[in-house]
């Protein structure tokens, strides 16, 4: 059982430049206390995202931390020119000595990725080859590709990624489908969802792997997210999660809102204790999380549980406390756990 932090990087009311020197205060916390990856999302025009160029964020990410691994949940590739992203991997793979994790996805947002020009009704056959291009281009010398979207001949590639072929890759499961093809390509999941949602996916993944004959060891981390907060106690914690899980929900909402409409896979309620009430949240004291959460990853059928411990307008101070707490007396009685099972 592996703990990894997943992050929107979503606004706060605080300077920017500020904004970004805390939450690079937390991800060496992360990397100090032990957790195994940090991933960051892309999103664009939304206060929903504050790193739309993970990139960017990341190269910062690679020189604060040591140990700890890093990436982008996901690159929204038909935002990219893909001769563009195998060069930014494989600087960040070598900034970092290779940590870097790679995510990759065809964007959630509609709306996003129309502000960049993308026909969304295209955006699942651009990405498809867009990856395709990407991951010729970090295993190949020399790049030749004929697409529907793009066309390379001889083109040298000066650049590889220090690790080797490449580094893990990450996608974000939905059905069962995507777990077929995580399977085959040797590639890490996050599934998010009801518990009963998960399950059947991270079922049909393990099944599928033991279909392949590769040992149980070698199989890619099958993940889930949540919101956590741990507090002192129970009532604390529930209310710091309410208020600040109202500022983020706003802020997940904010572009389907300011256009009428919703998104047409919307997993997140508007309120915390419904989402809590869905297992998708979980605020309390130490004992209250670790006790819920390991129910959860049990039911679950997970391999990683992802925290996110900044959101909405929770400030430096109650995010550290939260993880401090955490590392501390819910971490390591969950890795306990998971080994005895």
């Amino acid at each position: 059982m592996k703990f990894g932090i997943f992050d929107h990087l979503d606004r706060r009311d605080v300077p920017l430049h500020r904004y970004y020197a805390e939450r690079l205060d937390l991800v060496e916390l992360y990397d100090r206390l032990g957790f195994y990856a940090f991933h960051v999302a892309e999103h664009h025009s939304t206060p929903l995202g504050m790193a739309p160029s993970p990139s960017v964020f990341l190269s910062s990410v690679a020189q604060r931390t040591t140990r700890l691994k890093f990436g982008p949940l996901v690159y929204t590739l038909p935002l990219y020119h893909p001769l563009r992203v195998a060069e930014e991997i494989c600087m960040l793979d070598h900034l970092s000595k290779g940590r870097l994790q790679v995510g990759v996805g065809r964007g959630i947002s509609p709306i996003e990725v129309g502000f960049y020009g993308v026909d969304p009704a295209k955006s699942q056959a651009l990405y498809l080859e867009s990856y395709a291009v990407v991951m010729k281009a970090l295993t190949s010398e020399v790049l030749d590709h004929e697409g529907e979207y793009f066309n390379f001949r001889n083109v040298p590639i000066e650049l590889r990624p220090l690790q080797d072929p490449h580094p893990p890759i990450w996608y974000g499961v939905g059905n069962a489908e995507g777990a077929d093809w995580c399977v085959a390509n040797d590639v890490n999941a996050v599934v998010n969802g009801s518990l009963g949602r998960v399950r059947e996916i991270t079922d049909r993944f393990r099944s599928q792997w033991a279909a392949t004959g590769r040992p149980d060891e070698q199989m890619p981390l099958i993940g889930t997210s949540r919101h956590v907060v741990v507090a002192a106690n129970d009532a604390l914690a529930l209310s710091i999660a309410e208020r600040a899980y109202s500022r983020w929900y706003t802020s997940f909402m904010h572009l389907w809102t300011r256009h009428g409409t919703a998104p047409q896979f919307a997993p997140f309620p508007a309120s915390f204790q419904e989402a809590q009430r869905q297992g998708l949240a979980v605020a309390g004291s130490a004992t209250t999380v670790r006790e819920i959460l390991a129910e959860q990853i049990e039911q679950a059928g997970v391999s990683y549980l992802l925290s996110r411990f900044a959101f909405g307008d929770l400030t430096l101070a109650e995010s550290t406390a939260s993880v401090e707490r955490f590392a501390a007396e819910v971490m390591p009685a969950l890795s306990a756990e998971a080994l005895v099972s």
